[in-house]
């Protein structure tokens, strides 16, 4: 009887972007390590896509995750759209895989853990609670 051996599953690294119209969190984080720590900011509006250009070809995501708010309810509002959109754009420029994550409580949660930057600390929630739900399914 011969063993199988399964090759281990490929190792991806991520951007996550907790979005803004004046603003955009960026964090970035992979599958090895399961965590993210907080890049930074780019702005908003039509700037935030040479930003972000730049850090995909600096990091080389395998894909990019965006936080999508929402009250909390679970209703969308404005800005729900707006992320929605933003993660569209992305995917169309940059031709990755783009998820979006519920982040209702992303900013709350950076507060609490006192995060100097809110923007860039949501974007690593955002980013950790993906890898979370990714290493359960």
């Amino acid at each position: 009887m011969t063993a199988v051996v399964q090759a281990p599953a490929r190792h991806r690294s991520l951007l996550a972007f907790d979005f803004g119209t004046r603003r955009i969190g960026v964090a970035v984080g992979n599958t090895l390590t399961g965590g993210a720590r907080a890049l930074g900011l780019v702005p908003g509006g039509d700037a935030a896509y040479e930003a972000i250009g730049r850090l995909i070809d600096e990091w080389q995501p395998d894909a990019l995750v965006v936080g999508v708010p929402a009250h909390p309810d679970g209703a969308p509002h404005e800005n729900t759209r707006r992320a929605q959109r933003f993660a569209r754009r992305l995917h169309g420029r940059f031709h990755l895989p783009v998820h979006e994550v519920d982040e209702r409580w992303s900013t709350t949660e950076a507060q609490s853990l006192g995060a100097e930057d809110l923007d860039a600390a949501s974007a690593a929630i955002i980013l950790e609670q993906f890898l979370r739900s990714e290493a359960g399914a």
